[in-house]
C-alpha cells in the first residue's frame, strides 16, 4: 500500500468520495501519512490582509475550520493525516511540494461542489497529472 500520499485540497471541489478511496490506498498495519495540502493564493492572501486585516495564521485557522467535516470523516476511518498550507500560485506550489517530498501517490478530486460547473478535467488537475512522475488518482 502507499505510505506517503499527497491530497491537494481545493475548497471549490467536493471531497465526499475521497475518504473511502484513501482508506483503500492505505494499510492500517503499516506506517503511512496523508498530507492534506492547500495553497492560499497570493490574491486571496492580499485581499484578506487588506480588507479584513487578517494574518496568515488567522486564514489558516479559518481554512482548518472549513476542513473540519472532511477531517472528521478521516478520523472516523482512523486515517493518519497532517494539514499543511502554503501561499503562492497553485500549480507552481503544488509542483514544488511534490518535487520536494517523496510522495507515492497524489490523490485529487475532480468533482466540483457546485452542480452548474461542467464535469471536465480541471486545469490544475490536468497540469499536475501531466507534469509529475508519481501516480495520480483522480476521484470523481
Amino acid at each position: 500500500m502507499y505510505k506517503n500520499i499527497l491530497l491537494p485540497y481545493d475548497f471549490g471541489n467536493s471531497f465526499d468520495n475521497v475518504p473511502k478511496e484513501l482508506e483503500k490506498l492505505t494499510n492500517p498495519d503499516e506506517a503511512y501519512m496523508i498530507t492534506i495540502f492547500n495553497v492560499i493564493t497570493e490574491n486571496e492572501m492580499s485581499s484578506d490582509v487588506k480588507f479584513n486585516g487578517k494574518r496568515f495564521n488567522e486564514i489558516v485557522e479559518e481554512k482548518k475550520n472549513l476542513l473540519k467535516s472532511f477531517t472528521d470523516e478521516l478520523d472516523k476511518l482512523n486515517l493518519n493525516y497532517e494539514i499543511r498550507f502554503e501561499v503562492g500560485r497553485v500549480i507552481p506550489q503544488l509542483l514544488k511540494e511534490i518535487n520536494a517530498h517523496d510522495y507515492d501517490m497524489i490523490v485529487m478530486s475532480n468533482k466540483r461542489s457546485k452542480r452548474d460547473i461542467k464535469h471536465v478535467l480541471g486545469h490544475v488537475t490536468h497540469k499536475i497529472a501531466k507534469r509529475v512522475n508519481a501516480p495520480v488518482m483522480i476521484v470523481k
